[in-house]
């Protein structure tokens, strides 16, 4: 059994904050030191940003929960010194397969292309993932880094003020207050904050139970993910069987709405089950045994004046196609350079609107994606069955119906089209891909790749065509990135960036999105994008 449960990570200690004769005021609280909590933390950081972290716990999270990380935040924690660490300690894989009784239906390829530095998909459990991002916060620290986590430190109360927050915060020496410029909820689905600022979600509750169990074993199955509908041990539900580091397998089973969950936690209901599933002789540890029942909600607004909430404390969705965590992580890269400007002074303060405006098209999109598995995958009527069930019969045979097989659409990071901070789209034969809002794909450059080259803060990035090395406006330096389609003979960055264009300048953002886009360089242009894209248009 694995010990990493039992160990604190940031254990309590007092801090002169406790002490002090008035509440000491920091620049950001970031209240909770789950992954997205902790994400936030780093980032701001890194920037030189003083930030503390309370959370009430002092460990990892107990049980594997959020398990499943796709490319595109495996590339924000490039930018935040943890995705090798990820990638090294992490189950890598591409390939899905579906399954319909006993029959395979298809399977898929989640990464059909060449030139990408990070995998579709790795599989880690949370509680590593938690333990990377302490250590990195760790070692900001050592490093001199503005950054203080503080465990056994429970948030009893807040209030939002004009011009700061104020906390009451528990500890094991009693209570104390605090104050900040901001603060970043990012404390869960349950979220204190939101409940103690009276606010609540909106969208769709699902009547149904899953089952999940870390089982550890020895198994000869590949490193897939293996989804069933209707299998024949467990009739009428679906199954889910993924692999995580240490011989570590992932089952989810659906269990249908009415059930005593206490009495279906408890081993001697839960080892029949996986028997079933596994064959009798199957030889297994119990790691972990959880019950969920799902939401697909997110609130109204997630910035309500100097409070932001970001994660589960923001949005919820099903577990079906990895959103939650991933979408938090997005939610902090998106979130954390813009309140940077804003407390630097070089934004106003307005900028950090374009953070509901964007994140929650982001939530909305995994919302409505995330419904439609559900409703596939848990059909709420005799005639939705009859439905998905000729949809999987026809799928073993006849391409068409495979992309209506929806076992859980995997996380796809969101193109922000419409954006109040975009700018120009004005690259003629420019590849949809890379059009502005959307993530920058990465590209082989021979000695590295394309979006280690772009780095965390403003870039002009320029393929065969000239430009100046740097841009100061509004007391920011956008540095230019200079590539020839020649860097890559895989015609990679080519393809992903020129299209049918000759040549191109691209303006990008802190969080790696493209804001603007021409075929030359044209200064008014290029400040006019710069503008826009820190909210002063």
């Amino acid at each position: 059994m694995n010990k990493i449960f039992e160990v604190p990570l940031y254990p309590y200690a007092r801090v002169a904050d406790q002490d002090a004769d008035a509440p000491v005021r920091h620049a950001v609280i970031v209240v909770g030191a789950g992954p997205v909590g902790l994400a936030a933390a780093i980032d701001l950081a890194q920037a030189g940003h003083q930030v503390v972290v309370l959370d009430d716990n002092d460990k990892v999270s107990w049980g594997s929960r959020a398990v499943c990380y796709a490319k595109r935040p495996l590339e924000i924690l490039d930018r935040l010194g943890c995705g090798q660490p990820m990638v090294d300690k992490g189950v890598v894989w591409n390939r899905g397969r579906v399954f319909y009784d006993e029959r395979e239906v298809y399977d898929f390829d989640l990464l059909p292309e060449e030139g990408h530095r990070r995998p579709a998909f790795i599989n880690l459990q949370q509680y590593y993932f938690e333990q990377h991002l302490v250590d990195r916060a760790r070692a900001l620290e050592a490093d001199g880094a503005p950054i203080e986590l503080r465990g056994g430190n429970k948030v009893a109360s807040i209030d939002a003020g004009a011009d700061r927050v104020t906390l009451q915060v528990e500890t094991p020496d009693g209570a104390y207050t605090v104050q900040a410029d901001w603060v970043i909820a990012c404390d869960g689905a349950a979220s204190p904050i939101r409940a103690m600022m009276g606010l609540d979600f909106v969208g769709r509750v699902f009547e149904d139970n899953f089952l999940i169990a870390d089982v550890v074993m020895e198994a000869g199955f590949p490193t897939e993910r293996w989804f069933w509908f209707d299998p024949p041990f467990n009739r009428g539900q679906s199954a889910l069987l993924h692999k995580q580091p240490d011989n570590v397998w992932r089952i989810d089973l659906q269990l249908g709405w009415d059930i005593d969950k206490e009495e279906e936690k408890k081993p001697e209901n839960v080892i029949p089950r996986l028997k079933a599933m596994l064959g009798e002789d199957a030889q297994f540890e119990l790691e972990w045994v959880s019950i969920y029942t799902f939401q697909c909600r997110r609130m109204e607004k997630f910035r309500h004046g100097r409070v932001l909430f970001a994660g589960d404390a923001a949005h919820q969705v099903s577990p079906f196609g990895a959103r939650g965590a991933n979408s938090g992580l997005q939610d902090t890269d998106n979130l954390c350079w813009k309140l940077g400007l804003v407390m630097d002074g070089k934004a106003p303060e307005s900028l950090l609107d374009s953070y509901d405006e964007e994140r929650i098209r982001g939530a909305d999109e995994n919302i409505l994606n995330s419904t439609r598995s559900t409703d596939f995958i848990t059909p709420k009527s005799d005639m939705s069955r009859i439905f998905r069930n000729a949809v999987l019969d026809l799928s073993e045979h006849y391409a068409f119906a495979r992309p209506l097989v929806n076992s859980g659409r995997l996380s796809v990071p969101c193109v922000y089209d419409g954006s109040s901070l975009n700018g120009a789209d004005a690259l003629d034969g420019g590849p949809d891909r890379s059009r502005p809002g959307a993530p920058c794909p990465d590209a082989p450059l021979g000695n590295g790749f394309l979006l280690d080259r772009l780095g965390g803060g403003f870039a002009l990035l320029t393929i065969d065509v000239d430009a100046p090395e740097t841009i100061d406006m509004h007391g920011i330096t956008s540095n230019r990135v200079a590539m020839s389609a020649r860097d890559d003979p895989s015609g990679a960055l080519a393809e992903r960036y020129l299209g049918s264009a000759s040549g191109a300048v691209y303006l990008i953002r802190p969080d790696q999105h493209v804001a603007a886009r021409w075929p030359s360089y044209d200064e008014a242009a290029v400040k006019a994008a710069i503008t826009s894209a820190t909210g002063r248009a």
